[in-house]
């Protein structure tokens, strides 16, 4: 010690930081946009429109003729007494498809022979439906297969009834 001072003298008495540093502030401004950004409000999700609603109807022949694929119309097919849409299956049941034949149609008798041909269809539309009378069982059994796909894969939109049935008649078609 010489002349009562030290050879190390002590720091000078340290002022208090401010906590508003340059870089504080760069880390709360930081902070606020993430938090801004994680609880900022999202547009709102646009939905496409959704498809007209499919009513569950009574079909005669004459009625589910129109619905063959042309003019922008569905594609329903009936077997077995239920009519399908198989809209989605354009390709095999619409125009030009392999099944185009049993488009608005009642294709019972044609699946369970396994021919597409024309005459395997009821003439007339306005007579009775197809009994499926003359169907063995091995011809049953691939028309009750046929059936047992189109209710896994599409939509029952309907029955097919006589024209003459009191349930054509109620609904008006």
């Amino acid at each position: 010690m010489v002349d009562g001072k030290t050879d190390n003298p002590l720091p000078p008495p340290t002022h208090a930081q401010s906590i508003a540093s340059p870089i504080n502030l760069i880390l709360f401004a930081l902070l606020l946009t993430l938090i801004y950004f994680r609880l900022r409000p999202k547009s709102p999700v646009t939905l496409s429109k959704p498809p007209p609603p499919i009513v569950f109807r009574t079909f005669t022949p004459p009625t589910l003729k129109p619905y063959n694929g042309e003019n922008n119309m569905p594609v329903y097919l009936a077997v077995n007494g239920k009519v399908f849409d198989v809209s989605n299956g354009r390709n095999f049941y619409g125009p030009g498809g392999p099944y185009e034949n049993f488009a608005g149609r009642d294709a019972s008798r044609g699946l369970a022979c396994g021919s597409f041909d024309e005459d395997m269809l009821t003439k007339d539309l306005n007579g009775p439906l197809d009994d499926l009378k003359g169907l063995g069982e091995e011809e049953w059994e691939a028309m009750r297969g046929w059936e047992e796909r189109f209710q896994e894969k599409y939509l029952v939109v309907g029955k097919l009834v006589a024209v003459g049935d009191p349930e054509a008649s109620k609904e008006g078609s």
